[in-house]
């Protein structure tokens, strides 16, 4: 989700802090509040509205069809998320907002507008057609990708890049892909119950091999397109505003093409949907998956190239950078953590592996000059955040640094071995004091963290042109 770690909002924030007094409808608990009951009351609507259609028989059997491949794509996309992973919270809203809220837009909508094409035209089949190609793409991609917009603008600190818009936008799809599928599904069981369908001849077996086996990504497939966008976006400028604007337009515009793409082939028979699949669908599913693997490796890199500039300052050991450049050394380290330590270490360890690839990922964008004004602050707060959870960290992750290091083959050194490692690399511990237990700088009787900026000052703004 390179979604950021939850930040303290205000580490410093004065007791007489205006911001305290805002208005009743800018506190927190009001926004919560008001937006889990739009997706509450739209759950409920869209309820009503596919059991009306699905009748509860229809209802419960399109359920326990529908249901199957969500846990899979849910895993697939947390699975992308590990780098950096995001907090749960939006990964709900995410899948919230397509099964409930774009659901139920998708159904009004496009009903509205068949209908409104049909009475004027006089053609349903002609009104269906079209509503199908053309309305069902605009008004389904635009709802989902309100999702991913809301998650940009108001949780912009858990938005950092093109895998948190593919996570949050597909895990949105694949909410929406659960609701529409339960309408299908029961539908089609109507059908057979109506018909007396059964075996190969049953509608709800194609429907469901169809849109369970054959496609259960093609929806996460469109929006994940507008996702990328709005990642790209994140990573632009302040000052890049039209870049900002224009790159996820276009990210929408091509999930809205592929979208319509796909639903236009079932019209040209079931030769012309198997090519349009076959020739169409999978490479786009196979380039992105590559895009996507690709990107998360690229992360991993970032961190491990960021890192050592802190561990030289003392904020981090030596051997930090290259365990939390590596999944399997993160997960060795939870692992260790938990063995000795219980859940809260191995919490404590995860929690500092995200805070560790959040200021990563901050320092890569501050030395492009892509940080923005805050940078120090939310470095800062990264720094201490660090700082408060290395106890259950440091050892479990140089445990695992240890034992995922690359063999090196053993050599017998041409000096002497008490002059060259009587000491440690740096002349100093880099993070033990050797009489307190405390960090190289600041004061070591008080156990505070060190002070001033932690690498050689830049300021955030000196690249930019």
């Amino acid at each position: 989700m390179a979604s950021s770690p939850p930040y303290p909002a205000h580490p410093g924030e004065a007791p007489g802090d205006t911001r305290r007094h805002a208005h009743w409808w800018q506190r927190r608990w009001v926004r919560y509040g008001a937006l889990i009951t739009l997706l509450t009351l739209s759950g409920l609507v869209i309820l009503a509205l596919v059991r009306e259609q699905t009748g509860t028989e229809g209802f419960l059997v399109g359920l326990g069809l529908a249901v199957l491949p969500v846990p899979l794509l849910l895993a697939a996309f947390r699975w992308l998320d590990r780098v950096e992973p995001g907090p749960w919270r939006n990964l709900l809203f995410a899948f919230a907002w397509g099964a409930c809220a774009a659901a139920l837009i998708a159904i009004i909508a496009n009903s509205f507008a068949t209908r409104w094409i049909a009475t004027a035209t006089a053609d349903p089949a002609g009104a269906d057609t079209l509503g199908a190609t053309v309305i069902a793409p605009v008004v389904e991609e635009s709802a989902k990708a309100a999702a991913v917009l809301l998650v940009f603008l108001f949780r912009r600190r858990d938005f950092g890049g093109i895998i948190d818009g593919v996570v949050i936008a597909g895990v949105t799809a694949t909410g929406f892909a659960f609701t529409e599928n339960i309408l299908y599904l029961g539908t089609a069981f109507g059908t057979d119950q109506l018909t007396g369908g059964s075996g190969v001849a049953s509608v709800t077996a194609a429907t469901f091999f169809v849109r369970i086996v054959l496609s259960p990504f093609a929806h996460p497939l469109f929006t994940v397109l507008t996702g990328i966008g709005f990642g790209i976006a994140a990573l632009s400028t302040d000052r890049q505003r039209l870049r900002r604007v224009l790159l996820p337009l276009c990210g929408l515009l091509l999930s809205m093409g592929m979208h319509a793409l796909w639903n236009g082939s079932a019209s040209l028979g079931t030769y012309g949907f198997f090519a349009v699949y076959a020739a169409f669908m999978v490479p786009a599913f196979g380039l992105l998956t590559w895009l996507v693997v690709w990107t998360r490796q690229r992360e991993l890199r970032t961190v491990r190239a960021e890192l050592p500039a802190y561990a030289v300052a003392g904020w981090l050991t030596p051997a930090e950078p290259f365990a939390l450049g590596s999944m399997r050394a993160r997960r060795l380290a939870r692992q260790y953590a938990r063995r000795y330590g219980g859940r809260p270490a191995a919490r404590a360890v995860a929690q500092y592996e995200a805070y560790a690839t959040s200021l990563a990922f901050l320092r890569h964008r501050g030395r492009r000059g892509k940080a923005g004004t805050d940078f120090l602050t939310r470095e800062r707060e990264l720094l201490l955040e660090l700082w408060h959870r290395r106890g259950a960290a440091r050892p479990a992750l140089d445990h695992a640094a240890r034992v995922t290091a690359p063999p090196v083959p053993a050599a017998a050194a041409p000096w002497p071995v008490h002059g060259a490692y009587g000491h440690p690399p740096y002349g100093h511990p880099p993070y033990r004091h050797p009489s307190h237990g405390q960090p190289p700088y600041g004061h070591p009787s008080h156990g505070q963290p060190p002070y001033g900026h932690p690498y050689p000052a830049y300021s955030p703004t000196a690249h930019r042109s």
